[in-house]
């Protein structure tokens, strides 16, 4: 038997409303101080010993086939700017992607040039990509960095033509993302001007009051004028986008993770850096109530994705010069039984829209001026993991993946009207998908709601309940789980001859607000049922049993795992709480 290390409670308690919560161990939230460290080092000093001793599992075996599985190359979809074509490459087990240029998308991948590296930026990898985005005219590049995976980042800039760096650093960078201005002079961003102390993420404090700025190209950021600011909401993120017409800054202000607010402002005609300060907003969305997300425009109708009025999302349009709600239109309707997940517009007046349907996705092609349904693509169970799209090009890209796929590039032209075509095949070596059996399951719940759950194992499983299975769930912030390739799940399917499941359980965003607000706040509970009746039904069909079902998740889902063990501790034999 294991003596494992006592864990200190302290006495610290907060009020809230009244009510005294108690918190003993928040002393372990500050990863710097003395005491914490110990604790960590007396938890490895416990663990590590055991583990090294694992000859059932075989730690190096599993290591060199997960080296083996992991080392393919990975693509991104590519996007043109200007006259190139540029997509992301990782060979195989590069810390990061490396991001290339070409003259067509179809030209031998040898013919590409190494555009960016950020593997040269740091000896040991930590330097990432955190954001990007071109000028309009395609001709700078600018680009986020942040290191050791932190959420703070600083904007660089880039001649896309020759490679030469621009001699300003944007800092204090956080929930950021970068609007040209299509004069190709400028950006908006976002900073927190005023964060004190340290920005690499090991703060523990949140930031407030951020800004949005504008950043006229080859000044320092000291010349930065303050384009946008709430003083009066400091938790307040404030998203900002530059219309396809570049006539209009649309402002979208955020609080938390779900909902936000719609204010925009005609940007002047000369985009002088004075004329960008303290712009004048007005306001079309008064209050937290939906999501929003900008589409496109045609003048100062606007097209927004929004599930206001629509637990399933549809596309409305509204038009800033009589923006009051009552005068919004549909473009395409919620519909009833399938949830708008995304929409881009492409080749001029044409949408790419794409919908779930039972954890699946569904890629359709509508008209953008009236909403029709033009056509449906080819599509296997799946799900697609990136897409792109441009108003000024006919050209589509977009990527799918499933459990036992991992991953297809697919082309069109939209103007020659063709069916799309592979563009990459991604590819494993020594992974057979015919090894491997997939299915999909509803079970129900406490309360008698289906719940859709993905379960894998090898194809000559034997169901009697001797497995060792992993249950993976999430459900919350109306975030959907699909069903991806990961190479670390198969390889505990495949060397441990296991099952792994994903449950699909309520909080996320499978079937729409209506699924997400199901298990949230008061309804949080269902979420808890949800995933101990997944594990009920692993168990009752003998896909394993209680002592050899272990349950994972992360942030949310660690806060998943966390109540689940303690609601249920007979059900399951190993939990993993990450960052929960």
């Amino acid at each position: 038997m294991f003596s494992y290390p006592e864990t200190k409670r302290d006495n610290t308690v907060d009020v809230y409303h009244g009510v005294e919560i108690k918190d003993p161990y928040r002393w372990l939230e500050d990863p710097e101080a003395e005491e914490v460290k110990a604790f960590v080092d007396k938890q490895n000093a416990l663990s590590r010993p055991f583990l090294s001793t694992c000859e059932s599992v075989k730690p190096q075996v599993i290591l060199e086939r997960l080296k083996q599985l992991w080392d393919f190359p990975k693509y991104s979809c590519p996007k043109k700017h200007g006259n190139k074509y540029y997509f992301y490459k990782n060979s195989g087990l590069q810390n990061q992607s490396v991001i290339y240029s070409q003259n067509s998308p179809t030209e031998p991948e040898e013919e590409a040039k190494v555009f960016f590296d950020p593997n040269t930026l740091s000896d040991d990898g930590s330097v990432a990509i955190s954001t990007t985005e071109f000028s309009k005219d395609g001709k700078i590049f600018a680009y986020g960095l942040s290191k050791s995976g932190s959420d703070w980042s600083e904007i660089h800039f880039m001649n896309a033509e020759t490679g030469e760096k621009y001699p300003e650093v944007l800092e204090k960078i956080r929930y950021s993302s970068i609007a040209w201005t299509h004069d190709n002079l400028g950006i908006f961003y976002g900073t927190y001007l005023e964060q004190q102390g340290t920005v690499d993420g090991s703060e523990t404090l949140g930031a407030r009051d951020q800004k949005l700025c504008y950043h006229k190209i080859g000044t320092p950021q000291s010349e930065d004028v303050i384009a946008v600011e709430f003083p009066e909401e400091p938790l307040w993120r404030i998203g900002a986008e530059v219309s396809d017409c570049g006539e209009y800054l649309i402002i979208s202000p955020r609080r938390d993770c779900r909902d936000n607010l719609i204010y925009f402002t005609k940007l002047p005609a000369d985009k002088k850096v004075e004329n960008l300060k303290s712009l004048k907003l007005t306001k079309v969305v008064e209050k937290f109530q939906a999501d929003y997300d900008y589409i496109t425009n045609d003048g100062a109708e606007m097209i927004f994705s929004t599930n206001r009025n629509a637990p399933n999302y549809r596309l409305i349009r509204i038009n800033f010069n009589d923006y009051s709600e009552e005068k919004w239109t549909d473009l395409i309707p919620e519909d009833p039984k399938r949830v708008l997940d995304w929409a881009v517009v492409t080749h001029k007046d044409k949408l790419v829209v794409c919908y779930i349907q039972d954890v699946k996705h569904i890629l359709e092609l509508h008209c953008l001026k009236t909403g029709q349904l033009l056509k449906t693509f080819p599509l296997d169970l799946g799900t697609i993991v990136g897409i792109s799209a441009d108003r000024d090009y006919s050209e589509i890209f977009y990527q799918f993946t499933s459990i036992l796929t991992p991953g297809r590039i697919f082309m069109a032209d939209l103007a020659k009207d063709e069916e799309p075509k592979v563009l990459r095949e991604i590819k494993v070596s020594n992974f057979d998908p015919s090894a491997y059996k997939m299915s999909q399951v509803f079970y129900p719940s406490k309360d008698g709601t289906k719940i859709p759950m993905f379960i894998v194992t090898r194809a000559d499983a034997v169901l009697d309940g001797s497995m060792p299975a992993l249950l993976y769930g999430y459900g919350g912030f109306n975030v959907s789980i699909y069903p991806t390739f990961s190479v670390m799940r198969l390889t505990f399917v495949q060397h441990l001859k296991g099952v792994f499941a994903i449950a699909n359980i309520r909080g996320g965003g499978e079937y729409g607000e209506k699924w997400h607000n199901s298990g949230r706040l008061d309804n949080k509970q269902n979420v808890f049922d949800d995933f101990q009746c997944a594990a009920e039904y692993l168990i009752a069909n003998k896909y394993t049993d209680a002592k050899k079902l272990t349950i994972h998740g992360g942030s949310n889902g660690g806060l998943l795992v966390a109540a689940c063990i303690n609601q249920r501790p007979e059900l399951f034999g190993a939990a993993i709480a990450d960052v929960g």
